[in-house]
């Protein structure tokens, strides 16, 4: 199974997807993409086997994932201070798998239903989603 993390800024999210997809998942193979050469950074050194920056990165990555994460703002244009452009807020959204999204409440955008949850708590809830999404 193949694990797409996307993060921007500085990767604090993707770091902590990529740790703990890697300690739950050690068959899952874990491509990071970041937006900038920090968050990618970030994602190689906590253990993605695959990484790369950018855009097109998005784009091509989207095409061989199983299962796409990330901070909410992945599939939102011009999110994370318009790191994220509309074309890979498209990519994401539109690729063909399922997305583990991480509702930070940042990016301008509030997501309804959600609480005040430690972005660990989030994390651990999404790892465990991509976890139940590699039995399927």
């Amino acid at each position: 199974m193949r694990v797409l993390i996307i993060d921007g800024q500085g990767g604090g999210i993707g770091k902590a997807l990529t740790e703990r997809v890697r300690a739950r998942l050690p068959e899952a193979e874990v491509w990071a993409v970041g937006a900038n050469a920090i968050a990618t950074s970030a994602m190689l050194k906590a253990g993605a086997q695959q990484a790369a920056t950018g855009e097109n990165a998005v784009r091509v990555a989207c095409r061989d994932a199983d299962v796409i994460a990330g901070p909410i703002g992945i599939v939102l244009a011009d999110a994370m201070m318009g790191e994220i452009t509309p074309a890979m807020a498209a990519a994401v959204a539109s690729a063909p798998v399922r997305k583990v999204l991480v509702p930070v409440q940042k990016c301008s955008a509030y997501v309804a239903g959600t609480r005040q949850t430690p972005l660990i708590a989030l994390v651990e809830d999404a790892v465990n989603a991509i976890a139940l999404e590699s039995q399927n």
